[in-house]
């Protein structure tokens, strides 16, 4: 295999990363609803980055610690400076003690993921998967008026999600 093809999948990861990076960028401008699209798009980008690593036989440690790194700040940090900036903000430091501990689970998560070896189940929800949920919201508030209450108690939900034991999902 070229080492250019073998190269494809870590430019996925790297145009997750650029389109967290935008989305950051975008909360500083107060274009939320842009934010929550790029999340939304970097996590599709990070759904191709692993099937074409896999498809194209280029898995490596290096492209794995590369997707964490680039998911922790798309899907950890990017999400929870929306939430924050948009919706809890108004809260003070209880919005701040929610938003750093959404993006500290990601990163505890995405840690741990790197080192346990893998059996077919995933132990708590991805961080993907919450950013994308995340920005989901996000978008559902910019339309319609939603509670920062409902807003606060999902984002520690899905901080716990993040690490729990007791969530297993099986790989598709």
């Amino acid at each position: 295999m070229s080492k250019v093809k073998a190269q494809i999948p870590n430019m996925f990861t790297f145009l997750n990363l650029t389109l967290g990076i935008l989305a950051i960028i975008s909360i500083l401008g107060e274009a939320y609803r842009l934010s929550a699209l790029l999340i939304l798009v970097a996590a599709f980008m990070d759904r191709f980055d692993g099937k074409l690593a896999r498809k194209f036989d280029a898995e490596s440690d290096f492209g794995k610690e590369l997707d964490s790194l680039c998911d922790l700040i798309s899907f950890g940090v990017a999400p929870a400076i929306l939430i924050w900036s948009f919706h809890l903000a108004s809260v003070g430091v209880i919005g701040l003690v929610i938003i750093v501990l959404f993006a500290i689970s990601g990163a505890y998560r995405l840690a741990k993921f790197n080192i346990i070896e893998f059996e077919g189940v995933y132990l708590g929800i991805p961080i993907t998967l919450c950013g994308g949920i995340v920005a989901l919201i996000s978008l559902y508030a910019s339309q319609y008026p939603t509670s920062v209450y409902f807003t606060g108690i999902t984002m520690l939900f899905l901080s716990y999600a993040m690490i729990s034991k007791r969530i297993k999902l099986k790989k598709r």
